[in-house]
């Protein structure tokens, strides 16, 4: 393997404090982000309240800001209008949506209206609708439960197989940090004021696998090293002596996939921007906890409450 660094020996353990300090900081930025979301007072899509989405293009170039303008005349003036550009979308491609009850966005309204009112704004210019999406809100409602469910799932499920693989210290650990990436990159997402959707889930999602992958490498190497540890009796040497020793791998790992999220970030259209950002955020997040979160929580587990590791 690339080895981007070697023989460092960075004292991570002792900044241990500090960063714990940091993410103090981020989860209260992600508890206050929660709980905007469980009020409903967050920015969250049509998949959790319910609305509705047009996709379509129009036959001559119109600015977003024409647009705007048009369905504010006819009444829409709540409406969130993006313009789609990329290779794979048609040109003056656009994106329409708005979210409230079902019963008030259905195709008999929401889509008939809102394509008969573009056409009475722009008649030299037709409108051609690509794809439609309703969703109710009790549909919106049943989706924010599945996706806490999800999201509680997976960390049971990350506890047990570290329990099994390592030590129940080190699963607790692991599932705390996970935890951590998870709430943290949902804080800062937060405060971007971009849209909560099911992409953001799915995301989130992804990132505590990836986070729990870089946790494991550095858990086998502790585990490698633990026989250290019962000769020189120094714990905290032992995590952070195996922290410096897998340094090289983690950055190596870190900039491959930051580079390939990048790409998605730049080029995979604005369909997939918000799921890239919140991707990009989440390497970032689960390569810092890795080291700073998941492995300081065991020394001072251990500091507090010594035993034999096996």
């Amino acid at each position: 393997m690339i080895e981007i660094v070697r023989n460092t020996k960075i004292n991570f353990i002792g900044k241990r404090y500090t960063s714990f300090v940091i993410s103090g900081l981020l989860l209260i930025l992600g508890f206050a982000a929660l709980g905007m979301i469980v009020t409903g007072k967050a920015n969250l899509g049509i998949d959790f309240v319910g609305g509705a989405m047009i996709m379509g293009n129009f036959e001559n170039p119109v600015s977003t800001d024409e647009l705007r303008s048009a369905l504010s005349a006819e009444g829409f003036s709540g409406v969130d209008i993006q313009s789609i550009k990329g290779e794979t979308v048609e040109p003056n491609s656009f994106m329409i949506r708005t979210a409230g009850e079902a019963e008030n966005l259905g195709d008999s309204l929401f889509t008939d209206v809102i394509a008969s009112r573009i056409k009475n704004q722009f008649p030299d210019n037709p409108f051609y609708i690509d794809s439609i999406d309703d969703i109710g809100s009790a549909v919106g409602k049943t989706l924010q439960q599945q996706a806490r469910w999800a999201i509680l799932f997976a960390l049971m499920g990350i506890l047990v197989y570290i329990w099994i693989r390592f030590d129940f210290r080190f699963g607790v650990a692991a599932t705390i940090a996970t935890f951590h990436d998870v709430i943290v990159v949902l804080g800062i997402y937060f405060l971007t004021g971009r849209e909560i959707s099911l992409l953001l889930i799915t995301a989130l999602l992804t990132l505590a696998g990836y986070s729990l992958t870089d946790t494991v490498v550095v858990y086998d190497r502790i585990r490698e090293n633990l026989k250290q540890f019962r000769k020189r009796g120094d714990f905290a040497g032992t995590i952070n002596g195996s922290i410096n020793e897998v340094l090289s791998r983690t950055i190596v790992t870190s900039s491959t996939t930051l580079l390939a999220v990048l790409s998605l970030l730049i080029f995979g259209g604005e369909v997939l921007r918000d799921f890239s950002v919140a991707l990009f955020l989440g390497v970032l997040v689960g390569t810092y906890s890795s080291v700073f979160v998941a492995s300081p929580i065991i020394v001072e587990w251990e500091k507090r409450s010594p035993r034999r590791f096996k």
